[in-house]
C-alpha cells in the first residue's frame, strides 16, 4: 500500500571504530554533503547534521519505503567507501558496525535541529560518552514511563 504522508523524523547517531577521532575538521562540509545525497537519493530529508571528529549526528525525515537499518546501512558503507577512497580521514576510516537511532516527534524537530547544529559548544561541556549516556538514560525513562 502506497503511504502517502508520513511523519517518520529518526536521530541518527554513528561513531567511528573504537570512537577515534579520525575526521579533520578540514573534511567534515565535505563528508556532511556527501551524506546528504544519499539522503535525498533515498527520497528523504535531511534536516541537520554534524559531523564530529569520532561521532556522527543527523535529523532525517525519511521515506516510509527505507527502514531505519537500511538508511543506515546504506549511509555507513557508502561514506566508509567514500571517506576512505578520497583520504578524508587519519589513516583507514571504519563505522562501527552499529548505530542509534532514536524517533523524533514532529514538535521536538526544531530542538533537535539546534541541538545538532550546536555540536562543538555542547562538546566543549560534554564529551561524547557523557552525551550518549544521557540520550539513553533520557529515552529509558521516556519507554517507561510509556509502560
Amino acid at each position: 500500500m502506497k503511504i502517502e504522508y508520513n511523519n517518520l523524523y529518526i536521530h541518527f547517531v554513528f561513531t567511528t571504530l573504537n570512537r577515534k577521532p579520525i575526521i579533520p575538521e578540514k573534511n567534515r562540509e565535505r563528508i556532511e554533503k556527501y551524506i546528504s545525497g544519499i539522503v535525498k537519493n533515498y527520497q528523504s530529508k535531511l534536516y541537520a547534521i554534524y559531523l564530529n571528529p569520532e561521532h556522527l549526528h543527523m535529523l532525517i525525515s525519511k521515506s516510509p519505503a527505507v527502514s531505519e537499518q537500511k538508511i543506515a546501512s546504506v549511509i555507513s558503507n557508502s561514506t566508509q567507501d567514500f571517506i576512505n577512497e578520497n583520504n578524508l580521514s587519519y589513516g583507514v576510516f571504519q563505522w562501527q558496525s552499529s548505530a542509534s537511532a532514536f524517533s523524533v516527534s514532529k514538535e521536538h524537530v526544531s530542538r533537535v535541529c539546534n541541538y545538532i547544529e550546536r555540536q562543538p559548544e555542547h562538546h566543549k561541556k560534554a564529551t561524547f560518552e557523557e552525551e550518549y549516556q544521557t540520550f539513553i538514560e533520557h529515552y529509558q525513562k521516556t519507554i517507561s514511563k510509556g509502560d
